[in-house]
């Protein structure tokens, strides 16, 4: 007999009963396993006694906010998937969600098939990415880049990388040299080319550039609206 496939465990964090409980009953028609917690500190809890795939967080919530808890989540785990659902559209409120290690927002009221869409691209990612290349470790001047550990490393300094800023690093390093075009990268990382992703994709390439600015000699090379460009200077 077949042993079933371990069905992909979500966390969701929603304070509107009527929508959490509909979240929750579409996603485990489509397979997932999810657990529903209705403020951010129950959330939090659950989050460290379980073992997850992705976080759906809401920004409202209360006891503990979404941005609150995600950054507490993401003190624990560097590489888990977040994704924000908002009834905000201020892009400042998605530009510091971005900036907490946020990988996603989905505004309210959105299409629950876009919500599946949007998780599933977040649990394929690693395949998304081009694995013609298995290479892991890559020498970037003086930093070497860990990935699959998501460490990046200067001397003796170590800085631990979420999941998406690693794999935007790498996808530049495998290019290194090379311009890589603006849409491939939102294609592959995100799964879809629109302002928003567009958003955190700079604001995630702002961060890198902070994370290697001890080598003078490394640049991440803008390209206006064709890509950008990892370049080692002699």
């Amino acid at each position: 007999m077949m042993e079933e496939k371990e069905k992909p465990r979500i966390l969701l964090v929603e304070d509107d009963t009527n929508l959490g409980t509909v979240i929750r009953d579409f996603l485990k028609l489509k397979g997932f396993d999810i657990v529903l917690m209705n403020d951010g500190e129950k959330g939090f809890q659950s989050f460290q006694d379980n073992a997850f795939d992705c976080c759906v967080l809401d920004v409202m919530l209360p006891k503990m906010d979404g941005m609150t808890l995600a950054k507490k989540i993401r003190l624990i785990d560097h590489q888990i998937p977040i994704l924000f659902l908002t009834a905000r559209s201020m892009d400042e409120d998605k530009v510091a969600g971005f900036e907490l290690g946020a990988d996603d927002y989905i505004t309210k009221p959105f299409n629950i098939e876009e919500l599946v869409m949007r998780i599933n691209v977040f649990l394929r990612r690693s395949k998304a990415l081009d694995d013609s290349d298995t290479h892991q470790i890559f020498e970037i001047g003086d930093y070497t880049f860990d990935y699959e550990n998501l460490n990046l490393t200067y001397k003796e300094e170590h800085k631990t990388l979420t999941q998406r800023e690693a794999d935007i690093l790498r996808l530049l390093a495998l290019k290194q040299g090379n311009v890589i075009k603006r849409e491939d990268i939102l294609m592959k990382i995100w799964g879809k080319d629109d302002y928003f992703a567009g958003r955190s994709l700079d604001v995630f390439l702002s961060k890198l550039r902070k994370y290697l600015k001890s080598d003078s000699r490394i640049d991440i090379q803008n390209y206006h609206s064709v890509g950008f460009r990892l370049i080692v200077r002699d």
